[in-house]
């Protein structure tokens, strides 16, 4: 499948619908985002959200997204790649390797030195897909405090 990837720049009925119909493909405790949620993500300079559309020359159905965190520390630019998700009807089709490589590109564009992300080891395919485009497994503790709110 030819797929055209680009950078969401807008809020618009499509990616609002869009990114509504994937989250539950990619986590069902997830809450699905508002259009306001979408709105903040595509509005910030932190986030990137990347979209693949079906068909070459764009213009077509939305199949897959992925949101690049760009945030400047101390030590230089960070670069983090969240939430990659490809429509289930159309997997194992290099939606998520196009997504990927385009995130890559991005961020090497706006100086991160480097690109972070995490991957569940049930998640064969997923894993197999960033080693192939070259990450490696980093030998580190990755540690998350359930934040309790009102």
């Amino acid at each position: 499948m030819a797929v055209t990837v680009e950078e969401a720049t807008e809020a618009t009925e499509e990616v609002v619908a869009a990114v509504q119909r994937l989250v539950p493909m990619l986590s069902s405790s997830a809450p699905i985002p508002t259009a306001e949620e979408v709105g903040q993500i595509v509005a910030s300079p932190a986030s990137v959200l990347l979209v693949a559309r079906a068909g070459g020359g764009g213009g077509g159905q939305i199949v897959g997204m992925l949101t690049l965190a760009l945030f400047r520390i101390p030590t230089g630019l960070r670069a983090w790649i969240e939430d990659v998700v490809t429509d289930t009807a159309v997997t194992r089709q290099g939606i998520a390797t196009a997504l990927t490589r385009a995130a890559l590109d991005r961020a090497a564009s706006a100086g991160a030195r480097t690109v972070d992300l995490t991957s569940r080891p049930p998640r064969q395919a997923a894993n197999l897909l960033y080693q192939k485009v070259g990450f490696v497994q980093r030998d580190t503790n990755v540690y998350r405090k359930v934040l309790e709110t009102d």
